[in-house]
């Protein structure tokens, strides 16, 4: 007999806005069965102890990054940006072990879902070992990553990213990113030995051609064609214009901006995840915005290496679909996501509640639903919200909380995002209607606190 589960919600944000007396029912494989506003508590169901949310999917992810979190804010030069980081990551990143790599992984994923994230699309491109050479299982890092996954119970879109190339026109890679190298063959082969994988544990596995200036065009053609014929759903992630001076470098290669000639050359759609995707002309927003494609914001990394201030409003006029990641980890917390990028298009058009919408008036509101949507189109996971079908992932906020206590559930809702403090309302957790959180804590918060301490303490001494 078919478990049932039960939750009933006096209120909850539902993905047509929010709702009231709502009882939440899923079934032994984690998947709602019904969602059903206006409905009194049933005696057999469990109560909510604040307003309940959908699950944030974190679109984009670099694991190992987490450990790296603290190390580069000094000036190692008259002007530090990306690059100079990128150099100082490269060191970071040649250090890593498959037993690190875990160790690092699951500290970050207990973290994200004591932070309101439910999934992770993990971006993942060191594959093989110190010294550039691939281990005798070239999948042995994204094992480490599904290990680390499986064991804080998050959801998981592995995203293998293919990298050829050190710039634009098939430029010689540097010895930084020899650990990341692959023929387009050999990624294709990797994809074939971690489907089963995944599929073993409900994750879903895509690919991500790291960017254009890593993968020449006919690569990616063909990585792009390979994937699909073994899953034609798949996703596809790809980090797009996050640089000026990658447009620049673009332009001077192939007389277009980095995502035009994306638009141009492949097949764009619904699948895709155009990573930051900052740097567009309106024509630009606009065409990529109709390809159905996800823009994917990562907005603390994206302040915290100076890329830019990426034009929500010129992107949601057209239609586009947005989530958002956490990328470098520089900042863990599903929130305070949603505050940087309302803030940074305030400072930008000196406006406020630039991200609401006519619909949702209430700007976290409108913030939460669309991030929900986006981050689950750009994962390829039925984990679209709270609503029959899709995965049982959902956030109880606690309604007791300073900042949350005594508001309707529209303002709880803005306190968690805007009033919180660095305090968090996350009480109570669920993926794939299992508990992962309770009372703010996950059941592996000090083991893998500690030995995510030791695991940084040792890169740092290598």
């Amino acid at each position: 007999m078919t478990q049932i589960h039960q939750l009933h919600a006096a209120h909850a944000l539902l993905p047509e806005g929010w709702a009231e007396d709502v009882l939440l029912v899923w079934n032994g494989a984690g998947q709602f069965t019904s969602v059903q506003a206006g409905v009194p508590c049933p005696a057999s169901a469990a109560h909510a102890n604040g307003p309940v949310l959908p699950g944030m999917p974190n679109l984009h992810s670099h694991a190992f990054q987490r450990a790296f979190g603290g190390l580069t804010e000094y000036r190692g030069q008259a002007q530090d940006s990306f690059w100079s980081w990128r150099t100082q990551m490269y060191r970071f990143a040649a250090q890593i072990t498959p037993e690190l790599l875990e160790t690092i992984a699951t500290w970050l994923y207990v973290e994200m879902l004591q932070a309101g994230y439910t999934s992770v699309c993990e971006f993942h491109y060191v594959h093989h070992d110190r010294d550039g050479q691939p281990y005798a299982d070239r999948t042995e890092l994204s094992h480490a990553l599904l290990r680390a996954a499986e064991s804080a119970g998050i959801g998981l879109t592995l995203l293998p990213v293919l990298y050829q190339s050190g710039g634009f026109g098939g430029q010689p890679p540097g010895e930084g990113q020899r650990r990341f190298l692959n023929e387009t063959q050999a990624m294709l082969d990797m994809l074939a030995a971690l489907r089963p994988l995944c599929a073993a544990q409900d994750a879903r596995l895509g690919l991500a051609p790291h960017s254009l200036r890593a993968v020449p065009p006919q690569a990616l053609a063909e990585a792009v064609a390979g994937l699909h014929a073994q899953d034609a759903t798949a996703p596809v992630h790809i980090h797009i214009a996050e640089q000026t001076a990658e447009v620049d470098a673009c332009l001077a290669w192939s007389d277009r901006r980095p995502v035009r000639w994306l638009l141009e050359h492949m097949p764009v759609d619904a699948r895709w995840c155009l990573v930051h995707a900052t740097h567009m002309t309106p024509d630009e927003y606009r065409d990529a915005a109709h390809s159905r494609a996800v823009a994917g914001l990562c907005p603390t990394t994206e302040a915290n290496l100076g890329d830019g201030i990426f034009d929500l409003p010129a992107w949601q006029a057209a239609g586009g679909a947005w989530g958002l990641g956490s990328d470098s980890h520089a900042t863990v917390n599903a929130a305070e996501e949603l505050l940087m990028l309302e803030y940074s298009q305030r400072l930008a058009l000196r406006q406020r509640n630039v991200a609401a919408s006519a619909r949702h008036p209430d700007v976290a509101t409108h913030m939460m639903l669309a991030a929900v949507r986006g981050g689950a189109q750009a994962s390829g996971r039925k984990i679209a919200g709270l609503n029959a079908g899709e995965r049982a992932d959902f956030i109880v906020l606690d309604a007791e909380h300073t900042a949350l206590r005594g508001l309707p559930a529209c303002a709880m809702l803005s306190g968690h995002v805007f009033a919180s403090h660095r305090t968090s309302a996350v009480d109570r957790v669920f993926c794939g209607g299992v508990e992962r959180i309770t009372r703010g804590r996950h059941a592996l918060h000090e083991q893998a606190a500690a030995a995510f301490a030791q695991a940084r303490a040792r890169v740092m001494r290598s």
